[in-house]
């Protein structure tokens, strides 16, 4: 098969053709042959996007799949505009050593997925690395679950076994928490210095054990500087932030709304906002990450914290396309380039991220012409709704290629 059309890979946009065999791409250039499928100047083909950050609610105890399923989660995605996730581990029966990763991994080979799934392995108290290489996630508050640590020095305890290991931080400070329960709003009870201290942590951290860290989901503004320092200084870390954060801020809730617009960690301020949609323009902040939490809507309306958003992934690209300006280039290093160099390690012998000879024959297509209106009946995801709907984004899904194949 040969697709025709604009290309975009992080170095720049070029009218080419990309020649798939199989489930890989074999060649790319401008005279490859007739055109199977040409896409038109208004579109932008991507190497297939990625979140490198959700929550299938999917395992061995099958407890949460009233929520979401890996069959539900792959559904979604491909609606957004993506191609392959990585999903966390906390859940009821959680992954963190090779006997509970193992029986993980067979149970979504049970089930009818198409997209690529990474999954994550638990790091918890007394936990240690397992046999072959996996990315893990540290949860270094409460979240949803019981995979988390209830103070920095049982962390700092545990990661002395993960030296050299790729370690994604969820970055709010227990003992904090702990101190601001008493406040009456959700948003105070995480305030901002429970991310920062736990930022300074982290970055700490991942300096002592050689880790490649990763910081989930960031949110506030005064810890950007700590991270853009620890960049300049060679410490291996980068950055996620999800659209939650870019899109929406504490102004938007209401006493009607609250318990959809919880998460952990909250929103934040307008400034909080600003910066978080700056760091992703200037490099500070290197993913687009969803977090992708699906709950009901009972219990989103009841407080369970977290927002489905794997929907409305490739179109909340095109926002950033069309209504801030990012240029294509910037949205496939955050949204495709990244994402690929993140899960490739543990992927192999696929490759996910470029539109380059030897990757995977996945792409996402934007229309920018063809603006989408977000409506709950056209959601994939099990839980049933979005953020986002009433809201219409200035680009939308024209076509998914998986491994070779349209969706």
């Amino acid at each position: 098969m040969i697709v025709e059309g604009l290309c975009v890979n992080p170095e720049g946009v070029f009218s080419g053709q990309i020649r798939f065999e199989g489930s890989t791409i074999a060649e790319v250039g401008s005279r490859l042959g007739k055109a199977d499928v040409q896409f038109d100047e208004g579109c932008l083909i991507f190497a297939g996007m990625g979140d490198i950050h959700i929550h299938a609610r999917d395992d061995t105890s099958r407890s949460q799949t009233y929520k979401e399923d890996f069959e539900t989660v792959s559904a979604a995605a491909i609606n957004g505009g993506v191609v392959h996730v990585a999903d966390m581990p906390n859940n009821p029966a959680a992954p963190i050593d090779d006997e509970s990763y193992a029986g993980k991994c067979r149970h979504l080979a049970s089930r009818n997925v198409d997209i690529h799934v990474t999954l994550y392995a638990g790091i918890g108290p007394g936990t240690r690395p397992l046999s072959h290489r996996v990315p893990y996630k540290a949860y270094m508050g409460p979240s949803v679950g019981d995979l988390y640590f209830r103070s920095l020095e049982q962390l700092d305890e545990t990661l002395i076994n993960y030296r050299g290991q790729a370690v994604s931080f969820h970055c709010e400070d227990p003992i904090l928490l702990d101190a601001n329960q008493e406040q009456s709003l959700h948003e105070d009870r995480r305030p901002a210095e429970c991310e920062l201290s736990a930022t300074r942590f982290a970055l700490r951290m991942i300096e002592k054990y050689e880790l490649s860290g990763k910081l989930c989901h960031y949110s506030v503004g005064d810890g950007l500087a700590m991270i853009r320092e620890a960049k300049r200084s060679g410490l291996d870390v980068t950055c996620e932030v999800t659209p939650h954060h870019v899109f929406f801020d504490r102004d938007v809730i209401t006493d009607d709304n609250r318990g959809l617009m919880q998460m952990n960690p909250p929103l934040r301020t307008s400034a909080d906002r600003e910066a978080m949609l700056r760091g992703l323009r200037d490099g500070t902040l290197d993913y687009l990450a969803t977090d992708h939490a699906p709950h009901s809507w009972e219990e989103n309306r009841q407080g369970i914290s977290g927002q489905p958003h794997l929907d409305t992934f490739a179109p909340f690209a095109a926002w950033l396309i069309g209504v801030h300006d990012f240029k294509p280039e910037r949205v496939a290093e955050i949204c495709s380039a990244n994402p690929g160099r993140f899960v490739n390690p543990f992927t192999a012998p696929k490759k996910f991220g470029r539109i380059e000879t030897g990757y995977q024959a996945s792409l996402t297509v934007l229309n920018m012409k063809q603006p989408v209106f977000i409506d709950r009946a056209n959601l994939k995801t099990k839980c049933g709704w979005s953020p986002f709907e009433g809201v219409t984004f200035p680009g939308s899904v024209e076509a998914v290629f998986i491994e070779g194949r349209r969706h």
